[in-house]
């Protein structure tokens, strides 16, 4: 065993990534030496990288991957050797050959779910799950405004979000992205380099607005989401691509009809093994049943992570994206 990582000692561009050999620990108790297979690219990681998110330095980064436990701590009971896994985790650190994990946070694969497809899914399912089933429960017959609909995560939403029934509304930039999010799900996709993205879902909606929007986007997206909204609607804003959004004010919430505005994020929602299993059984489920579908768009070795992040932060990237180690 060689185990190898990529690691930051400062947080700022993608060429702050190096890759290195490392020296790991046996597992201890509650814990499993996980040999990863592949692990997943997501926007939480570039914010990590960046310093949105602070963390302390030096560190790993990466937030999802999968692979084959190959030994385990004492008392560990959800896996053994031999089980393919795959996790999503608050601790940054999936960009590696190998890691040792706490083994609750550890989800068994079933036969029908690949470790390319979990470790493409996880984080992105998950963020799916609980924004659509439990953040704002979506329901039959609702209008869903659903921003980088092309995306990895926006992708997914297309195909859930249509499983359950919903009007979904996708935002795209270019010709390309917005026919791909039209082949996922989606109803209508606006095209947001051409068009005015509030004035379609007033035309879309019949004056009305949506009962929810989803933003991963922030800070470009903030007014056009506000603008989007039917009273009492509820402005769900999970990313920020462009940057933060600006300061909600409570008068802005009550100018606009009573709105609610709400910052989710992942890891209230899985904070607990039942909660996580949970999850990852209803997006499990759903692939399974062939409601969801897995667009894998690219896939770089573990070395070239900070082409990677390059790509994925110009705009370069469709559907999801893989390190392998």
């Amino acid at each position: 065993m060689n185990p190898r990582a990529i690691r930051i000692a400062a947080q700022g561009g993608p060429d702050v990534m190096k890759l290195e050999s490392i020296s790991l620990p046996e597992p201890a108790a509650g814990e499993a030496l996980v040999r990863q297979t592949v692990a997943g690219i997501n926007y939480l990681d570039v914010y990590h990288r960046c310093g949105i998110y602070p963390l302390p330095l030096p560190t790993g980064i990466g937030s999802e991957a999968a692979g084959v436990v190959e030994r385990v701590g004492a008392g560990v009971t959800e896996v053994e050797p031999g089980d393919r896994v795959a996790y999503v985790h608050n601790v940054p650190g999936a960009y590696a050959s190998h890691r040792v994990m706490p083994a609750a946070r550890l989800v068994k694969l079933p036969d029908h779910v690949s470790e390319e497809t979990a470790g493409a899914v996880m984080l992105k399912g998950m963020t799916v799950e609980y924004l659509l089933n439990r953040t704002y429960p979506v329901r039959p017959g609702d209008f869903v405004l659903f921003w980088a609909a092309a995306g990895g995560v926006g992708l997914l939403a297309g195909r859930w979000g249509k499983h359950l029934g919903a009007r979904m509304i996708g935002v795209a930039g270019g010709a390309d992205k917005c026919r791909l999010a039209r082949e996922y799900g989606y109803d209508d996709v606006i095209d947001r380099t051409r068009e005015d993205v509030a004035e379609r879902v007033k035309a879309i909606t019949g004056g009305k607005g949506v009962p929810v929007v989803y933003d991963s986007v922030g800070k470009a997206s903030f007014e056009a989401s506000l603008a989007s909204l039917r009273p009492r609607g509820y402005f769900v804003s999970f990313g920020t691509t462009t940057g933060a959004p600006p300061p909600v004010e409570a008068a802005t919430l009550q100018k606009r009809g009573s709105l609610y505005f709400t910052r989710p994020t992942l890891f209230t929602y899985i904070s607990t093994r039942d909660e996580l299993l949970a999850s990852a059984g209803a997006l499990f489920d759903l692939l399974d049943r062939g409601a969801l579908t897995v667009r894998i768009g690219a896939r770089y070795p573990l070395a070239e992570a900070a082409r990677a992040h390059g790509d994925l932060e110009a705009g370069r990237t469709v559907g999801s994206s893989l390190l392998i180690p």
